[in-house]
C-alpha cells in the first residue's frame, strides 16, 4: 500500500466526482465560511446584528439632537460537530485483491466516496433542520407545491419582502416531489413561454421570481404538536407581538417549529418556543417579526397545522455554515500524512488523513462544522 496520500490524489478526486452528483441543495444556497483553519467543537464565533432604526421629526436647533445610540445585538455560531469516517485495510486484504485484478483502488475510491457522501448528507441535514427558525409559512399541509402554477414562489417572495429581506440573492430549497411538479408546469417547460429549454431538455430547475431553485434529499417532513382547541387569553396583541399567552383551555402541545394560525388571520406563523401542555395557560413565542395582524382582546382560536414537508425559502445571508478541518493537538498526532480536498460542487473541504498501524493502514475522512440561522425574519417555509 502507499505510504503517503500524494499518490492517491487521483483516486480521491475520482471519489469526489461521485459525491459531487449527490442531491445537495442547502450547502450551496447558504452563506458559507469554508476556510482551512482548524476549529474545536464548541468554539463560538459572534457576529454583530444592527437593530431596527427609529425615525424622528426634524426640528431646527443650534445643535443636532443628542441621540443615535443603539444597542448592537449579536448572533453566536458554534462549531457543533467534528465527525470522521474511517476506512481500514491490511496488507493481506490488499494483496488478495491485487492478485485478482488490481481492484483495490476501485474499492477504495468507492469507500472514500461513501465517506464524503455521509458527511455531506449530515451537513445538509443540519441546514435543513433550521426550518425551526423560519418566520412564517405558506402552503397547505399534505399538498405538494407547484401542482398547478408558480403561486408558491410568489407568496414566499411576498413573505420575505414584507419582512424586509434583501431580495438580491434569494434561495429556495425543495424536495424532489415539489421538483417533479415544477418540471411538469407548462410555463416552464414550453420553450416559447419559458424562453429557455434547460428544464425541458436537461431537467435543470430555472430561477423563478428571483429565487434560485435547488433540490435536496434532506428536506424535513415533521410531525407537529398535538395542540387542539387552544385559544389566546383576552388581553389582545398588537401587530409585531411575539409572546402570546394562551388561555387555560385546549389540549396537547405546541412545539418549537410548529406552524400555527389564529382565527381571523390567514398568516401562518412559525413557533420559536412552544408549550408542552397548552391546558396550563402558558406562553408561546412566535419567530420574528411576529404577528402581521393584531389579535383582538378576546379568546382567539389557535390552530396547529398538521405534519408537513418543510421546504425553505430564504435570503442567502439568513443562514450561515462554517466548516473547518478538525482540531489537532500541538505538534500534530500520529498521522503519517494528511491533505485537504475541496469538493467543487458543495464547497466542503474534507481532511483526508493516513494512519499507519500494525500491518494495516487506516484512512480517515473528517470535517468539523456548525450551522446557524442568522436572521429568522429572512427565512420562510413552503409547506407540502
Amino acid at each position: 500500500m502507499s505510504n503517503t496520500l500524494t499518490s492517491l490524489t487521483t483516486t480521491i478526486y475520482n471519489a469526489l466526482d461521485v459525491v459531487s452528483r449527490e442531491l445537495v441543495g442547502f450547502i450551496p444556497a447558504v452563506s458559507s465560511d469554508m476556510t482551512y483553519d482548524r476549529a474545536a467543537v464548541g468554539q463560538t464565533v459572534t457576529s454583530p446584528v444592527a437593530p431596527a432604526a427609529t425615525a424622528s421629526d426634524i426640528t431646527p436647533a443650534v445643535t443636532p439632537p443628542n441621540d443615535g445610540d443603539q444597542t448592537i445585538g449579536t448572533v453566536s455560531m458554534t462549531i457543533q460537530k467534528a465527525r470522521r469516517v474511517p476506512v481500514r485495510w491490511n496488507g493481506e486484504e490488499k494483496r488478495g485483491l491485487d492478485n485478482n485484478g488490481a481492484s483495490f483502488n476501485v474499492i477504495l475510491r468507492d469507500q472514500l466516496a461513501q465517506g464524503m457522501r455521509a458527511l455531506v448528507n449530515e451537513v445538509e441535514a443540519d441546514l435543513a433542520g433550521l426550518f425551526l427558525k423560519a418566520s412564517r409559512a405558506y402552503g397547505a399541509a399534505g399538498t405538494t407545491p407547484f401542482a398547478t402554477n408558480l403561486a408558491e414562489t410568489a407568496q414566499a417572495r411576498k413573505i420575505l419582502s414584507d419582512n424586509g429581506a434583501p431580495l438580491g440573492d434569494l434561495q429556495m430549497v425543495i424536495d424532489t416531489s415539489a421538483g417533479a411538479n415544477m418540471r411538469t408546469l407548462g410555463q416552464l417547460t414550453k420553450a416559447n413561454e419559458a424562453a429557455d429549454t434547460n428544464l425541458l431538455r436537461r431537467g435543470v430547475l430555472l430561477d423563478v421570481h428571483g429565487f434560485a431553485i435547488r433540490e435536496s434529499a434532506q428536506v424535513k417532513t415533521v410531525v407537529s404538536g398535538t395542540g387542539a382547541s387552544g385559544t389566546t387569553n383576552n388581553a389582545g396583541y398588537a401587530a409585531g407581538a411575539t409572546a402570546i399567552t394562551l388561555a387555560s383551555a385546549g389540549t396537547g402541545s405546541v412545539l418549537a417549529g410548529d406552524v400555527i394560525t389564529f382565527a381571523g388571520d390567514t398568516n401562518k406563523y412559525v413557533v420559536a418556543s412552544g408549550d408542552a401542555d397548552v391546558s396550563n395557560g402558558g406562553t408561546i413565542t412566535l419567530a420574528a417579526p411576529g404577528l402581521r395582524k393584531a389579535i383582538p382582546a378576546a379568546a382567539t382560536l389557535v390552530t396547529v397545522i398538521a405534519a408537513t414537508t418543510r421546504n425553505m425559502a430564504f435570503a442567502r445571508s439568513a443562514i450561515a455554515l462554517a466548516t473547518r478541518a478538525p482540531a489537532l493537538p500541538k505538534g500534530g498526532d500520529s498521522a503519517d500524512d494528511r491533505m485537504l480536498i475541496t469538493d467543487s460542487v458543495s464547497g466542503l473541504t474534507f481532511e483526508i488523513s493516513l494512519y499507519k498501524q500494525y500491518r494495516q493502514i487506516q484512512y480517515e475522512i473528517a470535517l468539523a462544522w456548525g450551522v446557524a440561522a442568522v436572521k429568522t425574519e429572512h427565512m420562510s417555509l413552503l409547506l407540502g
